[in-house]
């Protein structure tokens, strides 16, 4: 492994971290323009049935207010919040802006618009709508009971695929295996709620303001939906204080759009965090089968699978969520025949929808939760029989037909099972008393963009300008994970400056070029290798330029450290500023370059994590109490933000474990209004999380790099519930382990999955 890079494996803080902490940096809800009025939505309060009548005569005497828009006076075309692009397989537009038949608690069913957001709020209260109620499919097991009543009009099963890959060996002598787990709905609990403005113009265009992952995509869903050509629409991105997938669809922006043209007026809607909570998406809830064979020293056969993803009650992304789930289980472990049957069923529940992972979460939960019991069928450690079994670089996944990379997985495995020394501490007695101690592994995996699905690119220019510095053009979205920085500090390394040196900004439909933006974990090994390609480009014209300056052939210059000096000897040299002027004082073309890279390749992220825990046994109460992640990141291109996003990641997934769920009462209630009655995982309830990042440049990544973001989280919850079972003896499969789940598994009474699973 190369290890003369400069910039690369440093580490950096976010670009913006000045202004967030002077509080300078404007978010979505400090944004405003002139003339700008403020929208409230008015949310179904039943979770199935029909409006019958709305009147807003009182909403709209009230001074201060413009106009109250439903169904009567809004498109009713259909769309879908989950498109990314033009022609997209897996749309499915059963969602309006506004709706009549109503299918949850929060579906959208009017928006008030008004001069201030007290007034909006005020006026909302006193809109009367008037409901015709349907029985209320709130499991999964409802929606398709012969007598269910249709959420959809094609019916409650939104989507069913089968995997069925390799061939089944014969398994006579085989152990067989069997589990059923269940993962919760949970709120993305993202800081800042989702936002937009959008403000219209007398060319019969608009501008749209939005805390959006994809500003191209967003056009997309806007444009088509309002009938408006692409170029009338721009959509900028502001900074955004989190998302972990929830502002991947687009559910607010077509909403607010077309209240700007409708009202000829800007207007800002922004969302409470009850709001957040109930009308936007949730990570679905899943259930999901497994059934293993293996030989008696563990070895795997055959793994079979079924899952179900409950939708909700639109379909999002919850079709495409489930066939991702069906593809991660070859990308960890070799095994000869593969099957996985997956559907996704409309409730009236919660919209499901995208969120950090992408299915790798739930079916990491399904298949680690699994192998645990596997080993124990056998009487074999945990880590001996992942090892038995894991994927080795340059494998080929049996169910995508490409290569996984430099698959680095069994040495995560290996050297993390060093450090957090395994052996010892899966030996320690768990104890007898009030308070037992357990310890736990488990591997996940995750992709690197869609390389293979469709065809996967990135576009961006780069230049330099008259100072020596440079000014990247791309459309970044940073979610807060640091892209902006990554790209500076990739495009550094190839021209040898600090990455001070180097401007670039976030994505604007009007100025940036396309990209599909920041989710699919695709942006440092996809936009990054675009980012490093272009450098190479600007550089390579650099040296031609200093080379024509210096009267010396290229491949007798080198450029660094912000000048272009010819090898061997250093006193003749160049810098940057001047060769940016003289070249235009003797019109020598710009030093500037485009580029549009497709992806070639799509290898496996992978992160194997180490939990240990103590269980009080009178209480049920759950602390983490040290925690190691091992990640096989390629190469590291900013350490610091890599070890952050696994102390974030980490604090997720134990969340996810034992704490965070959606749940919705008889009456389709999730009964949450804020982080006050939902709980995630705070400062003192984390345990000291240790990093250890495994290197290697043997993908085609920049520098090797590989994805982080969503695989930070894949296999945290396994690994908890793998310590507390280990801890308590127990064979605990449904999450989160609430203390009232521990507490009747201590006492062997049956505890049914929580209402969102």
């Amino acid at each position: 492994m190369t290890d003369d890079l400069r910039y690369v494996g440093g580490s950096y803080p976010v670009h913006d971290v000045t202004e967030k902490v002077t509080g300078e940096l404007v978010y979505g809800s400090d944004f405003s323009v002139p003339g700008m009025l403020h929208a409230k939505l008015i949310l179904s309060p039943i979770p199935h049935g029909s409006v019958t009548h709305i009147d807003a005569s009182r909403a709209e005497a009230l001074p201060g207010v413009v106009k109250v828009f439903s169904h009567e006076n809004a498109p009713m075309d259909g769309f879908s919040r989950a498109r990314i692009h033009p022609g997209q397989d897996m749309s499915f537009y059963d969602e309006t802006l506004f709706s009549r038949h109503v299918r949850f608690v929060g579906d959208r069913v009017a928006a008030v618009v008004a001069t201030s957001r007290e007034t909006a709020a005020a006026a909302a209260a006193l809109v009367e709508v008037e409901y015709e109620e349907l029985p209320a499919m709130l499991t999964v097991d409802a929606a398709l009971a012969p007598d269910a009543v249709p959420i959809h009009e094609d019916g409650n099963l939104l989507f069913e695929h089968e995997i069925d890959k390799g061939r089944r060996p014969d398994l006579e002598g085989a152990v067989l295996v069997s589990s059923a787990t269940s993962t919760p709905r949970i709120h993305h609990a993202a800081l800042e709620p989702h936002v937009c403005i959008a403000q219209g113009h007398s060319t019969g265009g608009m501008t749209v303001w939005t805390t959006s992952q994809g500003v191209y995509a967003a056009r997309t869903v806007i444009a088509e939906l309002l009938r408006l050509d692409y170029h009338r629409v721009r959509v900028i991105k502001l900074p955004m204080g989190g998302s972990f997938g929830g502002k991947t669809e687009y559910i607010i922006e077509p909403v607010c759009a077309f209240l700007a043209l409708a009202t000829r007026r800007p207007v800002k809607l922004l969302l409470d965090r009850e709001e957040c909570m109930i009308a936007t998406m949730v990570r679905p809830a899943t259930s999901t089968s497994i059934r293993t064979a293996c030989t008696p020293d563990g070895e795997l056969l055959d793994f079979e699978a079924a899952s179900t993803l409950d939708s909700g009650g639109f379909a999002a992304s919850t079709p495409d969520y489930s066939i991702h789930m069906c593809k991660k289980v070859t990308k960890l472990y070799r095994v000869p025949h593969y099957r996985h049957a997956g559907r996704a069923v409309y409730t009236n529940t919660p919209v499901g929808g995208a969120a950090r992972g992408w299915g790798a979460p739930e079916m990491a939960a399904a298949t680690e939760i699994h192998m645990d019991r596997v080993a124990a069928r056998l009487r074999l450690d945990p880590v001996e029989l992942r090892l038995k079994n894991m994927v080795e670089p340059h494998d080929i996944d049996l169910v995508t037909d490409l290569p996984l990379g430099d698959a680095r997985v069994s040495e995560c495995l290996r050297r993390g099972a060093a450090a957090f020394d395994w052996a010892a501490r899966r030996a320690r007695p768990a104890g007898r008393g009030r308070l037992r101690r357990g310890v736990g592994v488990a591997a996940g995996a995750h992709k690197n963009g869609m390389y293979g699905a469709f065809p996967e690119a990135s576009r961006m220019s780069l230049k330099m300008n008259e100072d020596g510095t440079f000014q990247l053009n791309a459309s970044l979205h940073d979610v807060g994970c640091g892209v902006v920085t990554t790209m500076k500090v990739i495009v550094a390394e190839v021209l040898g400056v600090s990455p001070d040196l180097i401007a670039a900004g976030e994505a604007d439909t009007a100025t940036t070029p396309f990209d599909y933006g920041t989710y699919g974990s695709r942006v440092t090994y996809v936009v990054g290798e675009c980012a490093r390609q272009v450098a190479e480009k600007v550089k390579g014209r650099l040296l031609a330029a200093a080379a024509d300056l210096l009267r010396e052939p290229v491949e007798h210059l080198v450029a660094a450290d912000g000048a272009v000096r010819v090898r061997g000897a250093t006193e003749r040299a160049i810098a940057y500023r001047d060769i940016a002027r003289l070249s235009e004082m003797r019109h020598v073309p710009s030093i500037a370059a485009s580029m549009t890279y497709y992806a070639v390749s799509n290898p496996a992220s992978y992160s194997v994590q180490f939990a240990e825990v103590e269980v009080d046994c009178a209480t049920g109460l759950v602390a983490v109490t040290d925690f190691l992640a091992v990640a096989d990141v390629g190469r590291a291109i900013n350490r610091g933000m890599v070890e952050a996003q696994y102390q974030g990641a980490v604090q997720m997934g134990i969340g996810y474990a034992l704490y965070e769920h959606l749940d919705v009462d008889e009456h389709g209630r999730a009964g949450v209004d804020g982080f006050k009655n939902y709980h995630i995982v705070n400062a003192p309830d984390m345990p000291d999380v240790k990093v250890l990042l495994v290197e290697h440049e043997g993908d085609d990544g920049p520098f090797g790099a590989k994805s982080v973001g969503e695989v930070a989280t894949v296999p945290t919850a396994a690994a908890v519930v793998n310590a507390v079972n280990h801890a308590l003896a127990t064979e605990l499969s449904d999450l989160p382990l609430t203390p009232e789940r521990i507490i009747a598994a201590l006492r062997g009474e049956e505890v049914p999955p929580c209402s969102s699973c």
